[in-house]
């Protein structure tokens, strides 16, 4: 047809990075330290909570509350509430979703409007740049940077309060944040999200928090919730994920927490697109939740055991890195550690473009030649700040202890070739 068929919103963001670089792991039938997945089961509970609820009767084959099962959105009002010092009601506050990825695109396409600025700090999980494109507006980028030192911490990833503070404009309808940060696992301080909602409260700007690691903290970090802080509640949609929370991203359950004048915007956008999520796996998740509400704090807590089990595989993981000559900066929470590989020297083939940034082309030459998965960590950035980290890579740690020990012996021999 001669016609243009596809609409402009579209128009560059057809590109996914984890499209290419799976495929080419897949390709060379690499181990994967690339995709945020842990690669092994999830808890009992929640197995047993799925299995009770996919036989449970016909009505758990059925269409739900188009918003949230009403046990889910229940048990998530009053474990987040009790979390953020505010009570949340279940049927006005919570939007359950079909995983984070869809709260997050129901939230830019019900607060974002044609020619809204939104600040994005980077780096940044890869959706937020294509998701206010298609909602029409303008992304602005402030970046964490790196202190000077050993950088052996994503504590010493920290943003600039004056140049943040310099991309607010009449313009800025919203901040978007991520923490704990996918990919360099920082975890904010308080006092840093008391930078942000500063702004946001003097802007009259909305947060979007997507704090899908929240359970996962290591090193005695402590997950804030930038909602929880004096008056940011009104002002805050808080995202999450069953998937990040039990350890099972194949449930596909999110949701967005915010006060209902803002969540009643994104339940218009749900409404008109997916309607309602599937019953069997809410009803998972809320007696998964229950469990968990129960036994909060406690030593048999998944919450308290989970980041237990994930530190002895960061700590892993790392060592492996410093053997092969990569510095690894220590992650403070989430699924995900940064190397920087500006050490360690490689020799790309002619089938590598040698016009892609550095980290592109070095994760390539790993998969492609030693048979081990990561992703370059410039995907995170916008453009114009990208080539400031292309001397960094991502790898995944949540991994079964026998994929970390393959990665362990393809790191081992390259560092014996050298």
């Amino acid at each position: 047809m001669s016609r243009q068929m596809h609409a402009r919103r579209l128009e560059g963001i057809d590109k996914n990075i984890w499209v290419e670089f799976t495929q080419l792991a897949a390709d060379y039938q690499a181990v994967n330290l690339g995709q945020g997945f842990p690669d092994f089961a999830p808890p009992k509970f929640l197995q047993e909570a799925f299995c009770k609820a996919v036989s449970g009767g016909g009505l758990m084959h059925q269409y739900t509350r188009a918003f949230g099962h009403p046990s889910l959105v229940t048990i998530l009002a009053q474990l987040f509430g009790r979390l953020v010092g505010h009570e949340i009601q279940p049927l006005e506050d919570v939007l359950v979703t079909i995983g984070a990825y869809q709260a997050l695109f129901c939230t830019f396409q019900a607060l974002v409007d044609e020619g809204d600025e939104v600040i994005i700090i980077e780096p940044f999980f890869d959706c937020y740049q294509p998701m206010v494109k298609m909602a029409g507006g303008k992304q602005v980028y402030v970046p964490l940077r790196p202190r000077g030192g050993s950088n052996l911490s994503s504590g010493d990833w920290v943003l600039c309060a004056e140049e943040l503070a310099s991309k607010f404009t009449a313009k800025t309808k919203a901040i978007v944040i991520n923490t704990p940060n996918n990919p360099t696992g920082k975890v904010y301080k308080t006092e840093e999200l008391q930078v942000i909602a500063d702004l946001c409260i003097k802007h009259d700007v909305v947060c979007i928090s997507d704090e899908v690691y929240e359970w996962l903290t290591y090193d005695g970090a402590k997950h804030v919730k930038i909602a929880s802080l004096a008056g940011m509640w009104e002002r805050t949609v808080t995202i999450g994920s069953a998937g990040k929370t039990f350890s099972a991203t194949g449930l596909k359950v999110g949701w967005a927490i915010g006060p209902s004048h803002l969540i009643k915007h994104l339940k218009t956008v749900h409404q008109n697109s997916v309607y309602h999520c599937p019953t069997a796996a809410q009803v998972a998740v809320a007696e998964g939740f229950q469990t968990e509400y129960d036994r909060l704090g406690h030593p048999e807590s998944y919450f308290q055991q989970l980041p237990t089990l994930f530190t002895h595989k960061r700590n892993k993981l790392a060592a492996c890195l410093e053997s092969a000559g990569l510095r690894p900066t220590l992650p403070e929470g989430g699924y995900f550690m940064i190397a920087d590989i500006s050490s360690v020297s490689f020799d790309s083939d002619d089938s590598i473009s040698q016009d892609e940034p550095l980290d592109y082309r070095f994760v390539k030459w790993l998969i492609k030649k030693k048979g081990l998965a990561a992703i370059p960590v410039s995907a995170f950035y916008s453009p114009e700040h990208g080539k400031e980290v292309q001397n960094y890579v991502r790898f995944c740690f949540t991994k079964e202890d026998s994929t970390l020990n393959a990665a362990e012996d393809i790191l081992k021999k390259w560092a014996s070739e050298k």
